[in-house]
């Protein structure tokens, strides 16, 4: 069991980082201002549960074999550049979901349903592969074979992590979801929100091709 000073420095660490403007912080912003407070949490719904896949991965030795694989790291960061470059097309002119269809004329944005908002987080975060190489050059400061189980170290690390990101991005999905309800109205808002939102995905889908891979 690691020791509650060791845990807090860690926590006051990813506060730090969860802070620092980044794609999830992004992605989560676009969705709460475009499509409200619900769709913004089920979005951070997927996005920690992407964390929690990459973290099943390193605690399970999966993630530093992946990292022994450089082929293995570009197809998952192309497949996630593609994801990303096919949103921004579903975003302004793909085919249209039921969510979308039963909208009103006045929205023109894209509509997700709350599945597709959970699985976007998630997929957003499974299929960018920094995100295992982030946790396993991160963990490994804070743990010690002293206190224990290395997996189990790595486990509470995670989890402390995932907790941390969820609380600070659920102040930031309600503050945009805000933003919404004043700008919902204007018809001006409404015209660009779709444009919004592809080009965030695209930005996002450009970020990750110009990454290195290590």
């Amino acid at each position: 069991m690691m020791p509650t000073s060791e845990l807090l420095l860690f926590a006051l660490v990813a506060l730090g980082l969860v802070l620092t403007p980044g794609p999830n912080m992004l992605f989560l912003l676009t969705i709460a201002a475009t499509q409200g407070r619900k769709a913004g949490f089920m979005a951070l719904l997927g996005v920690a549960s992407g964390f929690l896949f990459h973290i099943t991965l390193v605690v399970l030795g999966l993630s530093a074999l992946l990292a022994q694989i450089p082929l293995a790291l570009l197809i998952l960061k192309w497949l996630g550049v593609g994801y990303l470059l096919f949103l921004a097309y579903q975003s302004v002119g793909g085919r249209p979901t039921p969510a979308r269809q039963a909208t009103t004329t006045r929205t023109p944005s894209m509509v997700w349903s709350s599945r597709q908002l959970w699985l976007t987080g998630l997929l957003t975060n499974v299929l960018n592969p920094k995100v295992a190489l982030f946790y396993l050059s991160f963990f490994p400061q804070f743990i010690k074979p002293t206190y224990g189980s290395m997996a189990a170290q790595m486990l509470q690390l995670g989890l402390l992590q995932i907790l941390v990101s969820f609380s600070i991005n659920s102040l930031l999905v309600l503050g945009a979801a805000q933003l919404m309800g004043w700008a919902g109205q204007r018809s001006a808002w409404q015209k660009v929100q779709s444009w919004l939102m592809a080009s965030v995905f695209v930005g996002l889908a450009v970020r990750l091709a110009l990454q290195r891979d290590k």
